[in-house]
């Protein structure tokens, strides 16, 4: 079922609280927020007015939750390995170390204009963090592993434990990470290893730990959209954007068994070929 709200030339901090509404954002909900701004259309006053829109609808019992991931926290030389060469070491010299203020890269201007708002909070993994503002910022934000990034003990367990929201604005299930945070919930998921620098004691190392590995379209636009059908998602125009919101204990209900289930035909395939 699809609505739809006016798209003006361009879109009023008004035009967007009516979408959110019509989305069924409430008061008191803890949401998180993968967002398109330009697949919006042209707002008036841009980022800023998006975010100053949803914490209207929010209230001031309500919280905002943006992905803030800082790739560039990363080692440039994965597959180098044994003792660097000088090129390596200048090449790993030049990542910086992550810090609350490091800017964002690839997350959008949503998530930096959240970022930048004073009275942010924003968790402390060096390539993984979420920014949050509003009543549970600073616990949703406390705790997350530097192994696992989005599994239990992170700001994704923390909000499907408060009973929290996805808001996908322009965007599909490929960007929404809890289907990441349900892929560390099952008993095989594929993996990665995340290497950054990190400061310990006054002195800068690398650490590698292991992470969930990254979909690129193979499972999660699937799951997203039988997921949505099971639920009866509506989806509501706002501006020139497709939204959707999702409730995150349903969900992950769902995407565990559902992934659970493709890996295990994946592998199962794998070894018939062998």
């Amino acid at each position: 079922m699809r609505t739809t709200t006016p798209n003006n030339s361009g879109l009023t901090a008004a035009d967007l609280e009516k979408g959110w509404r019509a989305l069924g954002l409430e008061e008191g909900m803890a949401v998180i927020t993968h967002a398109s701004l330009a697949g919006l259309g042209r707002v008036d006053g841009g980022a800023a007015t998006v975010v100053e829109s949803l914490r209207t609808v929010l209230g001031p019992t309500g919280t905002l939750v943006v992905p803030t991931f800082t790739w560039q926290v990363t080692d440039p030389d994965p597959d180098h390995l044994g003792i660097p060469d000088p090129d390596v070491i200048a090449r790993r010299a030049a990542v910086p170390t992550f810090h609350c203020d490091l800017e964002t890269t690839s997350m959008g201007a949503i998530p930096e204009a959240v970022r930048l708002l004073p009275e942010s909070a924003r968790s402390s993994h060096p390539q993984a963090s979420v920014t949050a503002v509003g009543a549970q910022a600073n616990d949703i934000t406390s705790r997350q592993t530097l192994g696992f990034a989005l599994g239990r003990t992170s700001p994704f367990g923390r909000l499907h434990d408060l009973g929290g929201h996805i808001l996908l604005v322009g965007v599909g299930h490929d960007r929404n990470l809890f289907l990441h945070h349900a892929e560390s919930l099952t008993a095989n998921p594929r993996l990665k290893v995340r290497r950054f620098p990190r400061e310990l004691d006054g002195e800068r190392v690398w650490i590698e730990t292991l992470d969930v590995g990254n979909d690129n379209g193979t499972y999660f636009p699937t799951i997203g959209r039988e997921f949505e059908e099971q639920a009866g998602i509506t989806e509501v125009m706002v501006g020139d954007a497709p939204c959707r919101l999702i409730p995150v204990q349903p969900l992950i209900s769902f995407a565990v068994q559902r992934l659970t289930d493709l890996l295990a035909a994946e592998q199962a395939a794998r070894q018939k070929t062998n």
